[in-house]
């Protein structure tokens, strides 16, 4: 098996040094777009922009330039991992679309504009591939460095799930099979906005029984709109859920929560994420979340206040203030 790994940002990194570190014969490709990122990772055998500190396996071949190159020699028992953002996502699938490999995406969100998820954006470029999504609690940095992590093969193709067990299974990185795309994709989703609030929450020291609050009020936002869209409501107890939320709301590495803290501190949204560095896909995906539950009549009250408060129409402490002022209801989801 090829593996092809597109985008060489810190998670795409991370997974393809993961890859390289399997004690089996893969070949293992990170393709960069930009040439001169890939040379400069080639002569220092680091990502330094992305995952500073952390050397590159010697097995692992850096490459770039256009993605047709790739293709000719694509096999089906090769995988392509996209790991582009979201707004990525459409284009890459349309380069691949003619690949016998299977095809899986890291990027976790609504697409901007249609409100899809990636799979169904795949279904309207790309239906002909097998294609699927590797999803779950994960810090590149953490799996760059070996530290225990395990993750979610989601796709309704039995080949796909087992290719990206076979790529990344080992004895730091489990990966666990699931059918139900929908459940894990929205988890990914929608824990990114969820993230936001929790930052925003902490950031205003609002303490740890808000924080609890907030959390396992998010997860049932999160069930609700799986729910109705198809997914199964115990994927959402499992990594792709529960466990991503966790991780992505109390995680001091997560962009998305760091998001919530500056601005608790009075950034504006700007200021926010050019301080960042990288994309916080939650800023991105709030809004086409909330349309997506609007639609479909999903009561979404912490997604809409996260909504307000990135567009400005909310401050800080007034998103806490509407969301501690709803009426009394009853718990179940």
């Amino acid at each position: 098996m090829q593996i092809t790994v597109i985008g060489a940002g810190a998670w795409g990194t991370a997974l393809a040094i993961a890859a390289s570190r399997q004690p089996h014969a893969h070949r293992v490709v990170l393709h960069a777009r930009d040439a001169a990122q890939a040379q400069a990772m080639q002569q220092m055998r680091r990502n330094e922009r992305y995952l500073p500190g952390i050397d590159l396996p010697a097995a692992l071949t850096i490459t770039s330039g256009p993605l047709d190159a790739l293709l000719p020699s694509a096999r089906a028992e090769d995988l392509f991992i996209i790991a582009t953002p979201m707004a990525g996502l459409r284009s890459t699938l349309q380069a691949l679309q003619g690949v016998p490999a299977s095809v899986a995406w890291l990027c976790k969100g609504f697409e901007a504009g249609t409100g899809l998820m990636p799979h169904e954006v795949q279904a309207q470029v790309a239906p002909q591939l097998h294609a699927g999504a590797l999803n779950g609690p994960s810090f590149a940095q953490e799996v760059a460095r070996t530290q225990p992590t395990a993750l979610v093969a989601a796709s309704p193709h039995a080949s796909v799930r087992e290719a990206l067990v076979q790529a990344f299974h080992g004895s730091a990185l489990r990966v666990y099979a699931n059918d139900d795309i929908v459940g894990v994709e929205v988890g990914g989703a929608v824990k990114n906005v969820l993230a936001i609030a929790t930052g925003l929450c902490d950031g205003l020291d609002l303490g740890l029984n808000a924080r609890a609050a907030l959390i396992t009020r998010g997860l049932a936002e999160m069930t609700r709109l799986g729910v109705a869209l198809g997914a199964k409501a115990e994927t959402f107890m499992g990594l792709s859920g529960l466990g991503d939320l966790v991780l992505t709301a109390t995680g001091d590495l997560s962009r998305n929560r760091q998001v919530g803290l500056l601005l608790a501190k009075g950034l504006s949204l700007e200021q926010a994420v050019t301080s960042l560095g990288h994309v916080a896909e939650g800023v991105y995906s709030a809004r086409t979340v909330h349309q997506r539950a609007s639609q479909l009549g999903v009561d979404m009250p912490i997604t809409e206040a996260v909504v307000a408060l990135l567009d400005g129409r909310l401050k800080a402490f007034d998103a806490v203030q509407v969301l501690m002022g709803r009426g009394p209801r009853g718990e179940a989801v």
